[in-house]
């Protein structure tokens, strides 16, 4: 089995050994075994479904709320020559429907749906005339109510298996804290429980964490004094640009990228970042998913993220090649009262997300009942405006809906217009000699786009155009025209953000979010950010223990390269003595404030130049204080930071 396994490693992919921990997931999977995977960022989470769905015979069904993801990995088994495809909500009728019918033909050896597809009639009796051989959940954490980023149709998955007897399921996920891991194979009912888990550890990377006032002119002498590519993550999609344009003036080459951009120029600047004609890409938490690019050699939060996981996440895209990379973030007080009351405004009260919903369905002049899988152009700053909401009470009431499996908020619109030739080849050209008009248009389809009568293919109306010269707008009305007589379907690009009702519309009583549920999430959400200062704010203990110790792994050793090491490898000490005397300074200054002259022989039997190192890194980071009358006392900077 394993040397089975190898040999589909090098013909499809090329490599000659696998990661640390794939060859057993796969092994495991391949046994039939339910397994839960815990693999960090960058860990090859793909591999070890792909190659164990490669194994058998039947269709791989994986699930994951990324619909970038899901066109990156669909986009490159098709390049290796394997056939797969990907269904999530917002799609056309006619793609779904064609999907479905090949998928039935066995056609596939991957299919990707989004959890939203799976709880439906249609899906579940495809399936039931499916051999699948495995299924796969991908960002497993979030079927976990403790997961920070839960999502209501995960929950549903475990629904399906009786539809798949016999059928294992592989779930992954890059961040998971233990309570979640056990939460995971509870709730996709796992008939035994068997996790493998890679340690989180990145030894080459070191995490940094600067309390910094002006923000833009330590970025720009970052970026100056060290050489790699970098991401900058922003929480604004204003900030990305102005934070470019900043940076591309001081003669450091950067560009931006968030979800509103055209999709074409997305793709444009992700591919002069990943090529290295732009040095650094200022993000929104956009920008990441399915990116495969090695040499990354910096991290930089400029705003705090979310949460650890989202941290962790996103500081572990540096240094995927092992070499040594920095994740640096960088905050003040603002940015912690800001992610406090960013909080508060994520969870508005139920009766007004309800009525959110009730205003939504007037704006899209909805019945109730009606709407169901329909998708609407959407732009949320405009909705608000002309209802006296607030943009982000609106954003964060979509969000809560789209969590409990009313609505999906899709802020990146389709990439192409897509085309599929309903015809037969023979047909095909009859219609041509009868409607010469048509002729030229059909014939440059032909020649330009392989595959159009076996699937649809992603295409470019002004691209074609310049080759059958003909203006733009011309092609279109062909293609409506040709779409409208059945020779083709025609599926045009949208360029907004897209809202779409995963069920008929309700009336606004029956919006049953629950208020237990409510409390326990917002609940769960203040432990996150708790976590999160908590780990900003204390300049006592490694980065990278602190990040393993979250995640379950708490005997680990430390990194010697994070800001707080590098500043106790300054003081001659070693670690226990290091901590033993910072202990003993903390408890003698809680008791009363001490010159340093008193404070010296309290803490004997250390010397003198010991307990003076250790107050000066104290003071460095913000643990010490001393008065205009050279007293010296505990300054405890988490608490004035909630002040």
């Amino acid at each position: 089995m394993r040397s089975e396994a190898r040999k589909v490693l090098i013909k499809y992919w090329g490599y000659p050994e696998f990661r640390p921990m794939q060859e057993d997931i796969i092994v495991s999977v391949a046994e039939g075994h339910d397994t839960l995977a815990l693999l960090p960022t960058g860990g090859g989470k793909s591999i070890c479904f792909q190659v164990p769905a490669l194994m058998s015979e039947g269709t791989c069904i994986v699930v994951t709320p990324l619909i970038a993801l899901m066109k990156d990995q669909v986009a490159n088994l098709k390049k290796t020559g394997i056939k797969a495809a990907a269904l999530y909500t917002g799609m056309h009728r006619s793609e779904i429907d064609s999907i479905y019918s090949r998928v039935v033909a066995g056609e596939y050896k991957f299919f990707y749906v989004s959890p939203e597809r799976i709880d439906t009639d249609v899906f579940r009796e495809i399936i039931g005339r499916v051999k699948v051989n495995l299924l796969a959940i991908d960002e497993a954490h979030c079927v976990s109510q403790w997961g920070y980023d839960f999502r209501p149709p995960y929950l549903r998955i475990a629904e399906i298996r009786p539809w798949l007897p016999g059928v294992p399921v592989l779930a992954l996920t890059a961040t998971a804290t233990p309570s979640v891991v056990t939460d995971i194979m509870d709730k996709l009912a796992f008939r035994k429980n068997r996790v493998f888990k890679t340690t989180f550890e990145r030894s080459n990377l070191s995490y940094s964490v600067v309390r910094e006032y002006d923000k833009p002119t330590y970025l720009m002498r970052f970026f100056l004094e060290t050489k790699g590519s970098g991401i900058v993550y922003v929480r604004s999609r204003k900030k990305t640009r102005e934070l470019a344009e900043v940076l591309t003036k001081k003669g450091i080459s950067a560009t931006y990228y968030h979800a509103g951009l055209d999709s074409q120029i997305r793709d444009e600047r992700q591919k002069l970042w990943t090529t290295g004609q732009v040095k650094v890409m200022v993000a929104t938490n956009a920008f990441g998913m399915g990116i495969d690019k090695p040499d990354v050699r910096k991290v930089i939060h400029y705003d705090l993220p979310d949460c650890i996981e989202s941290y962790f996440q996103e500081a572990g895209r540096a240094g995927r090649d092992r070499k040594p990379s920095e994740a640096l973030l960088m905050y003040n007080d603002l940015d912690i009262a800001n992610a406090k009351e960013r909080l508060s405004d994520s969870y508005p009260p139920i009766q007004t997300i309800r009525s959110i919903y009730n205003t939504l369905g007037n704006y899209f002049q909805l019945p109730e009942g009606s709407g169901k899988d329909m998708s609407y152009d959407f732009k949320i700053a405009d909705f608000a405006s002309s209802y006296n909401f607030k943009v982000m009470e609106v954003f964060s009431a979509i969000r809560i809906l789209e969590r409990e499996g009313f609505l999906i908020y899709i802020e990146s619109a389709g990439q192409y217009s897509k085309l599929f030739v309903l015809m037969g080849r023979e047909e095909l050209y009859r219609f041509m000699v009868e409607n010469p008009q048509s002729e030229r248009i059909v014939k440059e389809i032909l020649r330009s786009y392989s595959g159009v009568f076996t699937d649809y293919v992603n295409i470019n109306e002004a691209m074609l155009a310049k080759r059958a010269d003909l203006k733009t707008e011309e092609v279109i009305k062909q293609l409506e025209l040709l779409n409208r007589l059945k020779l083709i379907s025609y599926i045009p690009i949208r360029k907004l953000p897209q809202l779409v009702y995963t069920v008929g519309r309700q009336r606004a009583e029956h919006i049953q979010l629950s208020d237990k549920n409510y409390r326990f999430l917002k609940e769960a959400a203040e432990k996150r950010l708790d976590a999160l200062i908590h780990f900003i704010t204390d300049n006592l203990k490694c980065r990278s223990q602190q990040l393993l110790a979250y995640f379950g792994e708490p005997k680990s050793r430390r990194c010697g390269i994070c800001d707080v090491c590098i500043g106790q490898n300054k003081v001659n000490l070693n670690d226990i003595e290091f901590e033993q005397l910072v202990e003993h300074i903390k408890g003698l200054l809680l008791a009363k404030p001490r010159n340093l002259y008193e404070l010296v022989p309290a803490c004997s039997p250390f010397k003198e130049e010991q307990v003076i190192d250790v107050l000066r890194w104290l003071m460095d980071n913000n643990k010490v204080s001393r008065d205009k009358k050279e007293m010296l006392f505990w300054h405890d900077q988490l608490n004035l930071a909630f002040e």
